[in-house]
């Protein structure tokens, strides 16, 4: 069922408590290196500013544990927001207590403020009742969102709804559901996926859910070595989930009698170690040395991947094909990243399941050559193994609540 979207909620003058998904990159000193997740979420920021709403976010940012730590406040999140929006934006340096709550009283229509970081206290995490119950004292509407973070039962994704009426899905956690919610339910035709990344673990419900809904299915990057171990092959020193040996050997055996084809690559790049200098080589999958180690698909597999790409209608991509942060090693994920872009231009529907296959066109400079670009690694994977997501489960549908009140 649809869920009640913001844009139906009448906002102004009212404190508009709004979960996002601010958890971005930085670096040593302290500059942020990747916005996407910002910048994704301001069309909902807008929408509800330039309705007059009293505006209050609210995001984690990494993994501090329970414990305030100043090199994950959410300071310098806030003051980029404002460049980005050209407007000022209020911090506060906490997420509950008396200046929180004043602070938020000197609010006007129309403008922002931003909580600190949600994981500084054990309750949100926890999805305390105590906790949740203050946060949502903050807010008179409840809006999500941060699909980055709806696959996890939190305070500020699920323990907040509680006391809330009105739980409306802001304009990205839509724009996720319905490119998201297509792919699985409806997608044109044929529907390839690619996965690749470093472990096969985690991924196993997702390889099984799609091995019953695409039509082929590509497998690269390091779990591809447990695929190949499985089946009885050398893998040298690469990557392998031992424990999955024979849940890969039963995935390969279903995959020749049902709806998909499951391809792994056919040759591999080799290396004696993950660096710059390391000597590498070009192999056949099944002649990996015994003590090299596998980094990317070889040339061989990205004609054959390549060529399952060239006529798909709907396409879902999660993970590089190699170790793409390494530039020699990164010429896999580059040209099925520019295939899938490719096949895009061409029609198809193309969605990248967030996490490092996001980096990786980004730092190719291709990002707007896809059709969708998940916020949400973790979220996106779950929702595709046809999962319900919490932050989700926990807005109203359009059927169960009225924002006229």
């Amino acid at each position: 069922m649809k869920k009640l979207n913001i844009r139906d909620c009448e906002v102004a003058g009212k404190r508009v408590l709004m979960r996002v998904d601010f958890n971005v990159p930085f670096d040593r000193d302290r500059n942020i290196t990747d916005d996407t997740r910002i910048v994704a979420s301001l069309p909902t920021i807008k929408n509800v500013v330039e309705r007059g709403g009293r505006l209050i976010l609210m995001s984690h940012l990494g993994r501090p544990r329970g414990k305030r730590d100043e090199q994950l406040s959410l300071a310098p999140v806030a003051f980029h927001l404002g460049s980005l929006i050209n407007k000022p934006v209020k911090f506060v340096r906490d997420c509950l207590g008396d200046e929180v709550v004043q602070k938020i009283s000197q609010l006007r229509n129309g403008e922002i403020l931003v909580l600190e970081n949600l994981r500084f206290y054990p309750g949100e995490e926890a999805n305390d009742p105590v906790f949740s119950r203050e946060l949502a004292s903050l807010g008179d509407i409840y809006v999500n969102d941060a699909f980055g973070a709806a696959h996890r039962a939190h305070a500020s994704t699920v323990g907040v709804g509680e006391h809330f009426d009105v739980r409306a899905a802001g304009l990205l956690m839509e724009k996720e559901l319905d490119a998201l919610g297509k792919a699985l339910d409806n997608p044109a035709r044929p529907f390839v996926a690619i996965l690749g990344g470093a472990k096969i673990k985690g991924k196993i419900n997702l390889i099984q859910s799609l091995l019953s809904r695409v039509d082929t299915l590509l497998v690269g990057g390091g779990m591809m070595f447990t695929f190949f171990k499985a089946t009885g092959l050398e893998t040298g020193k690469s990557i392998v989930d031992d424990e999955y040996l024979s849940m890969c050997k039963d995935l390969l055996g279903s995959s020749r009698t049902g709806r998909a084809k499951l391809l792994l690559p056919v040759d591999c790049i080799v290396a004696k170690e993950i660096d710059e200098s390391s000597p590498k080589a070009e192999v056949s999958s099944a002649d990996i040395p015994e003590d090299w180690t596998g980094v990317d698909i070889g040339p061989k597999s990205i004609g054959l991947f390549k060529a399952s790409l060239a006529g798909a209608k709907t396409i879902f991509w999660n993970g590089p094909m190699g170790v793409f942060e390494k530039p020699r090693f990164a010429d896999g994920t580059k040209e099925i990243a520019r295939a899938v872009a490719d096949a895009t231009s061409r029609g198809a529907v193309s969605i990248v399941g967030g996490g490092d296959s996001v980096a990786a066109i980004n730092l190719m400079g291709i990002a707007d050559r896809f059709t969708h670009i998940s916020t949400g690694g973790g979220a996106s994977l779950e929702f595709m193994e046809g999962r319900s997501l919490p932050g989700v489960d926990a807005l109203c549908d359009t059927a169960e609540a009225s924002c006229d009140r």
